[in-house]
Formats: structure tokens, C-alpha cells, sequence
């Protein structure tokens, strides 16, 4: 069961957010108000485990969303390499034939884990199974909408936030809500230092920004909730805030990382998204497998 969420409307554009209830993720496509240029962050493909099914109802909630109201996706946006969650992104790609983008340091992400999972020869670390590589700095355009890529490693080395038109900011894993905290840093390549400073990056921005997340993990006195400021996170983040030094930060998020269970879906998750959500080769029997590493991963 998804909750459905009430579009968030700006003075140039509008948030629809999607809400994955499995993985407690938010996708979201923004589009402009007076056209009908359109982007995607974050998909979600249904994925049981235990059976190694997939589904694609959520993405299919996207696409119904995109065609009731007339909307063109100029961009399929991932902000880093998921770990809980596998990327619907080549389906929503066939259906709208938008290109797949990322953060052009996945490649240190690729070069880690295909060493990890002991991928095929023909599996390079370069990047290329995405469509666009993005820099620090570099500009998305789609319409009316003007994303500005922020690299903003920690959680991962690839992590990307997407400012949105000067106003909205997509930041991935890297926040949570403010009563929720911060991203976990002990994936192979993340650092709690380097969190501290992108973290610290992006709360310079002007208060009234907007920042959406991609995941809501609420106590039970509230809902879901995919959207704050960035004068509640300087005010009220229970992991980093105004009054929260880098070295305080560090040694609470090193503490906590060292108590938390792997994420459920990580084994799979990341042996696809950093495929641009495309699996494995399927092998002389006409079966793709994911593969698990025994006793490897901590």
C-alpha cells in the first residue's frame, strides 16, 4: 500500500513525490507549472528477495502520473547508488526514452564493489552504463527547470544533491528529516568527516530553501513526511545542527554506524544500481543471478 502525497507547488514548478512504503524511499518528479517539461529522481523497482521477483507498480504509479498530465521527461536522475532500494530507471527510460544520469564519481563506486562481487570481465568501472556522467557544478536544463549538480560525498563517494531553480534542494541520503538525523557513512568508501562538510555545504544555502529527502524512517508520532528547510535543519537535525561541532558529529555518527544491520535489499540493490539499474548479464541458461558474498561483507 502508497500513500498518495499532495503535489508541493513552487512559483516555477511543482514536486510530486512518490512514496515507496517497502523501502520507506521518496522518488519524485518535478515539473514545470506552465509547461509540461518533466524529470525524475530516484525511482523504485519492486523487488522481493526472497524470491528474487520484480515488479514495477511503483514506477507504474510515475508513469500514470506523467501521462494524466501531459508531461515530456527530459531526465531520469539517480542521486548516488542506492543500498536499499533497487533503480527503476531503465524501465522508466523505455517508457519515456529519457536519459539515466548520476554523479560522475559512481566510477569509484563501480571500481569498489566490482571487486566485491567479483564481476565479469566485461564490466568496466568507467561509468558507461549511464548516460550522463554529472560534475560539480554542471547544469541539468529541462524546460523551465534548472537543476544544479552539488557533489556531496560521505554517504557514499558519488553522492549528489540537485538544487532545483535556486529554491528546492534533492539531497539523496545525505539528510534525513530533522528528527530522523543523518546518512550512515560506513559503506566501503563512505567517511562521518567528509558527511560533516557536505552536509555543512548544503545548509549554506539560503534558509528558505527547500530540501526534499529520499528516504523518512518517522517515529510513530507522525507520518511520512519528504520535505524541510534549511533553517529547520540548522535549527533542529538531531545529528547535526548549528550547535554541533565536525568532531562531535564524527564521533556520534562512527558510534551509531558501528550498532546499525546491513540494509535489507544491499546485496542486490547495489550489484544493479550501479548498472544504471540494468542487471547482470544472464548466463548460458537464459537466467540472470545476483550473486551473495560469503562471509566478505561487514
Amino acid at each position: 500500500m502508497r500513500e498518495q502525497i499532495t503535489a508541493i507547488e513552487f512559483e516555477s514548478f511543482c514536486v510530486q513525490p512518490f512514496l515507496d512504503n517497502d523501502s520507506e524511499t521518496f522518488s519524485y518528479v518535478v515539473y514545470e507549472r506552465h509547461g509540461n517539461a518533466a524529470v525524475i529522481i530516484d525511482s523504485v523497482l519492486d523487488f522481493d528477495a526472497a524470491s528474487g521477483h520484480t515488479r514495477t507498480a511503483g514506477a507504474d504509479r510515475i508513469l500514470r502520473f506523467i501521462r494524466e498530465h501531459d508531461l515530456d521527461v527530459a531526465h531520469i536522475l539517480e542521486t548516488h547508488a542506492h543500498a536499499d532500494h533497487l533503480s527503476a530507471a531503465p524501465y522508466l527510460q523505455k517508457h519515456t526514452g529519457a536519459p539515466i544520469g548520476i554523479g560522475a564519481y559512481i566510477r569509484d563506486v563501480q571500481a569498489i564493489f566490482k571487486d566485491v562481487f567479483n564481476f565479469e570481465k566485461e564490466f568496466l568501472p568507467n561509468g558507461a552504463q549511464f548516460d550522463t556522467l554529472l560534475q560539480e557544478g554542471e547544469y541539468i536544463r529541462a524546460g523551465g527547470l534548472q537543476f544544479e549538480v552539488i557533489h556531496c560525498p560521505g554517504h557514499t563517494p558519488a553522492d549528489c544533491a540537485y538544487l532545483l531553480n535556486g529554491s528546492a534542494l534533492f539531497v539523496g541520503d545525505t539528510l534525513f528529516m530533522p528528527d530522523v538525523g543523518t546518512a550512515r557513512c560506513d559503506f566501503p568508501g563512505g567517511s562521518s568527516n567528509t558527511l560533516y562538510h557536505s552536509i555543512r555545504k548544503l545548509l549554506s544555502y539560503p534558509e528558505d530553501t527547500s530540501l526534499f529527502v529520499c528516504h523518512d524512517y518517522p517515529p510513530e508520532t507522525r507520518e511520512h513526511a519528504c520535505c524541510t528547510t534549511v533553517a529547520e535543519q540548522r535549527a533542529s537535525n538531531i545529528h547535526i545542527n548549528d550547535n554541533v561541532s565536525e568532531a562531535e558529529f564524527v564521533a556520534m555518527r562512527d558510534k551509531r554506524d558501528a550498532t546499525l544491520a546491513m540494509p535489507r535489499l544491499i546485496i542486490p540493490a547495489v550489484q544493479v544500481n550501479i548498472r544504471a539499474g540494468h542487471f547482470p548479464p544472464a548466463e548460458d541458461n537464459g537466467v540472470t543471478y545476483l550473486k551473495i558474498p560469503i562471509n566478505h561483507l561487514r
